[in-house]
C-alpha cells in the first residue's frame, strides 16, 4: 500500500525517458500540465485522510487547488497494473472529447517516477459506492435518478462510439467507473483500458481485459473486441442499476448466481417486475420500467449484431421506439473463467477490405473482481 513516505523515494528519468515523455506532453492537447509540487499542495502532502480511494493502480486523493477548484487526484504506483501505454491512453482518449456525461480530465503531471492525472471531483462518489456500499445508506436513489442515470450512461457510451472520431471503445463498463456528481449526473470514466476505432475498422483483436461478469462472452473468450461488447456491459450495469442487485450474488438457497441469467429466468416466466429492487417499495411506472429492463436483456444478448447500437437503446428508453413486439434471445454468459482468453498475442485490426496488425503485444489479462469506486471513499482504483 502506499503512503506520504513513498512519493521521498524517487530517482531521476532517463534521457531516454525524458524525451518520451517530452513526446507525450506534445501530444495531451487541451489538458493542463501540473508540477508535482501544485498536486503535493493541492492534496496537503497526499495526506491519508485526503485519501478517498485506492488499489492496484495506486490512490485517489481529494484536493484543492489555488483557485478554489475541487479535485480528484488520482496518483498510480510504479507498481501499478496500469502502465504508461495504458495512462496515456486515458489522457489521449479524452483529451479532447466532451460531453455532460464523460468524466473530464482536468490535468496530468509526468515528473521523474510520478504519473498523476487530475479529475473534477465528483460530490456523490461512484455508483457503485451508492448501490453496493457497505456503509449506512444516507441517499437513496428513487426511480427517477435511476431513470436518468441509466439514461446518462447510454448518451455518453453513444457519444464514444458514434460521434467521436475516431470511435472509442471504453471495454470497463461497470458500477465503480460511473461517477454521479451533485446532481446524481452519470459520468462515465477510467478510460486506461479504451481502445479506438477509425472508421473503417469492425473489430480490434486483442488481449482480455476488463471486469468479469461485465465482459461480453465474444470477447472474454476470443478477445474479438467491438462496440456491441461495451453494449453488453451496459446491458448488465443496466440490469444491477434497476435490480439493486450484483453482477454475482451469493443465495443460501440458490447458491452462487448470475444476475443476467436471473433476469432471463424471470423474463421467461412473466416475472420481470420482482427483480426490481426491493428498495423502491414498487414506487415506478411499471410500463417504463419494463421497458428499460428489456433494454438490459437485449443489449446481453448471446449473438452481438443482435444487440441494439447504444443511440437506439436510449431512444428505446426514451419510448422513441417502441419495442413491445421485439423477440428478445437469450443471454451470453461466461461462467467458466477458465475459457477467458489468457494467451499473448498481437493486437490485430481487421477492417472491410483488409487486416492489419499493430506492434504492440500485450502477455497480460486484466480482470478486476471489485466493484469498487475510483473517487469515492473506502474504494479501489480500478
Amino acid at each position: 500500500m502506499m503512503n506520504c513516505n513513498y512519493f521521498s523515494c524517487l530517482f531521476s528519468s532517463s534521457t531516454a525517458e525524458i524525451s518520451d515523455i517530452t513526446e507525450d506532453m506534445e501530444d495531451l492537447g487541451s489538458v493542463e500540465i501540473y508540477s508535482y509540487k501544485q498536486l503535493n499542495e493541492a492534496t496537503q502532502g497526499f495526506r491519508s485522510p485526503n485519501k478517498i480511494g485506492e488499489g492496484g493502480f495506486g490512490s485517489v486523493y481529494k484536493g484543492k487547488l489555488l483557485d478554489g477548484a475541487m479535485v480528484a487526484v488520482k496518483v498510480l504506483s510504479v507498481e501499478s497494473r496500469q502502465g504508461h501505454s495504458e495512462f496515456m491512453a486515458e489522457i489521449a482518449s479524452m483529451s479532447n472529447v466532451r460531453h455532460k456525461n464523460l468524466a473530464k480530465i482536468r490535468g496530468v503531471c509526468i515528473e521523474g517516477t510520478h504519473r498523476i492525472l487530475v479529475y473534477d471531483y465528483m460530490e456523490n462518489n461512484s455508483l457503485a459506492q451508492i448501490l453496493f456500499g457497505n456503509e449506512i445508506k444516507t441517499v437513496e436513489l428513487n426511480w427517477e435518478i435511476r431513470r436518468d442515470i441509466c439514461l446518462g450512461i447510454a448518451h455518453g457510451l453513444a457519444h464514444l462510439h458514434e460521434e467521436t472520431k475516431p470511435h472509442i471503445v471504453h471495454r470497463d463498463i461497470k458500477a465503480s467507473n460511473i461517477l454521479l456528481d451533485w446532481d446524481f449526473t452519470a459520468k462515465v470514466s477510467d478510460f486506461g483500458l479504451s481502445k479506438l476505432f477509425p472508421d473503417n475498422i469492425t473489430h480490434i483483436s486483442t488481449r482480455v481485459a476488463g471486469t468479469l461478469g461485465y465482459m461480453a462472452p465474444e470477447y472474454a473468450i476470443s478477445g474479438h473486441l467491438t462496440r456491441k461488447s461495451d453494449v453488453y456491459s451496459f446491458g448488465v450495469l443496466l440490469l444491477e442499476i434497476l435490480s439493486g442487485r450484483c453482477v454475482i450474488e451469493f443465495d443460501i438457497e440458490l447458491g452462487e448466481y448470475y444476475l443476467v441469467e436471473k433476469a432471463w429466468e424471470m423474463y421467461n416466466d412473466g416475472n420481470l417486475l420482482q427483480l426490481m429492487d426491493p428498495s423502491l417499495r414498487g414506487d415506478f411506472p411499471d410500463e417504463e420500467v419494463v421497458r428499460f429492463l428489456k433494454v438490459g436483456l437485449l443489449c446481453v444478448q448471446e449473438t452481438p449484431s443482435l444487440r441494439p447500437r447504444m443511440s437506439k437503446a436510449a431512444k428505446v428508453m426514451s419510448n422513441e421506439i417502441d419495442i413491445r413486439e421485439v423477440e428478445i434471445s437469450k443471454p451470453g454468459l461466461i461462467a467458466d473463467l477458465m475459457k477467458v482468453k489468457i494467451v499473448s498475442k498481437k493486437n490485430t485490426y481487421s477492417t472491410n477490405s483488409k487486416t492489419s496488425t499493430n506492434s504492440e503485444t500485450r502477455s497480460s489479462m486484466s480482470c478486476t473482481f471489485s466493484s469498487n469506486s475510483v473517487f469515492s471513499n473506502n474504494s479501489i482504483v480500478s
